[in-house]
């Protein structure tokens, strides 16, 4: 962590100079949302100050200008993605939005009666609600891979899941729940073999470590912009060329079309057909300046500061009397979730607010996954490249504090 300027990084952060509760803010909830370096909150107000346009159709200078920067930004996320071309980049508002457009548009089109989604027990309701609603509606059932008890996924369990039936698996690449980082790319080798599409959650990934969807061998990779340090309200789907070739419109209206008429509508290819109305285009600018920051940081120095900070986190914590952690497997990244026994996670994020320490508390959209781990709720520390060693030192002491309160 030596090697890790994180004083010159925090100064990058102007919301890390804030006092909560009359103390300095530690801001420990990073996997719900990463705060904003400077360069990006800047992206954004000189889009509006002196960009401002919609894209695409405008025969002025400005809305070209605008255009170029729309597309620009698809090509950094084609790139921090390693994807091979930029039209597999379809801008969202989210990872939620992303999965759901695969399970409209894709999965509409080749899932019915008797078919299987295998999922892991792992997942977010973003990856799990939408397969389960697809599968009630088109007659296919839900299969879910199961975990060990220290939170890694069964891998043959979840190969003795696969069959002729298995039309799509669709994982987290990391647990935003408790940190567990899956073995992808032995998930896509089962796949592979079988010919099936491998859909991967990258929400908790892609800001923590490099990521090469090519690489990994995913044929669908969601992500969120405000998860990359970037804004609210935009995120990106990859999908593969040829995936995306047959898949039709989920959205329809201005932007991605054709041809009209009253009798019928043809569509743009993709991206554009995916892309309907005016997207979020400042959002898109300050996505892009996220991904250079992120890029000239360099992702694998952040996961081995994050690695550093996990580690650190888990002998402190260890060390207070009637802490459990919620183990998330030998690659455990960047998220510890843990209990207070007598003391519900909600009260434990209540004390530390008052001590100006941000976590998060409660089923964090994973309440299968809750059930199978025997508990109703964590409180969630979650870390990010501006934390520190002083940040764990805070929260233990304010976990100290808890215990002092409730005993």
């Amino acid at each position: 962590m030596s090697a890790f300027d994180t004083a010159r990084l925090r100064a990058d952060f102007p919301i890390l100079r804030t006092q909560m509760r009359g103390k300095p803010l530690v801001y420990l909830d990073t996997a719900a949302s990463a705060q904003k370096p400077q360069v990006v909150i800047e992206a954004v107000s000189n889009f509006y100050r002196h960009e401002n346009a919609n894209i695409h159709r405008g025969l002025y200078e400005l809305s070209e200008q605008a255009s170029l920067r729309y597309e620009a930004a698809r090509e950094k996320v084609r790139e921090l993605l390693g994807a091979a071309d930029a039209r597999e980049i379809i801008f969202t508002r989210n990872t939620t939005e992303a999965i759901n457009l695969v399970a409209w548009s894709w999965g509409r089109s080749n899932i019915g009666p008797g078919d299987e989604v295998l999922i892991t027990a792992l997942e977010h309701h973003a990856n799990l609600v939408p397969w389960q609603q697809l599968c009630a509606e088109r007659g296919a059932r839900l299969r879910v891979a199961p975990i060990s008890d220290d939170g890694e996924l069964e891998l043959d369990g979840c190969e003795s899941l696969l069959g002729r039936q298995t039309k799509l698996i669709a994982a987290a690449h990391v647990s935003n729940a408790i940190g567990t980082r899956l073995p992808v790319k032995k998930l896509a080798g089962l796949a592979q073999a079988r010919g099936i599409p491998l859909l991967l959650d990258g929400a908790q990934a892609a800001p923590r470590f490099p990521v090469n969807v090519r690489e990994l061998g995913a044929d669908f990779y969601a992500v969120s912009g405000h998860k990359l340090y970037g804004p609210t309200g935009i995120g990106a789907l990859y999908a593969r060329a040829e995936l995306l070739e047959s898949m039709p419109p989920w959205q329809t209206g201005g932007g991605m079309i054709e041809q009209v008429s009253f009798e019928r509508s043809s569509f743009a290819p993709a991206p554009v057909r995916f892309e309907a109305g005016t997207p979020d285009i400042a959002g898109a600018v300050g996505l892009a300046a996220a991904v250079d920051y992120l890029r000239g940081v360099g992702l694998a120095r952040i996961e081995q500061h994050e690695a550093a900070l996990l580690a650190e986190a888990v002998l402190r914590l260890g060390e207070i009397p009637g802490l459990r952690i919620i183990a998330g497997g030998e690659q455990q990244t960047g998220v510890l979730s843990f209990v207070l026994d007598g003391v519900h996670p909600h009260d434990v994020g209540a004390v530390l607010d008052a001590e100006g320490v941000a976590i998060r508390a409660g089923h964090h959209c994973a309440q299968p996954l809750m059930k199978r781990l025997g508990v109703t709720a964590t409180a969630r520390v979650s870390f990010g490249l501006y934390n520190t060693s002083e940040d764990i030192e805070r929260l233990a002491a304010a976990l100290r504090r808890c215990i002092e309160i409730f005993r």
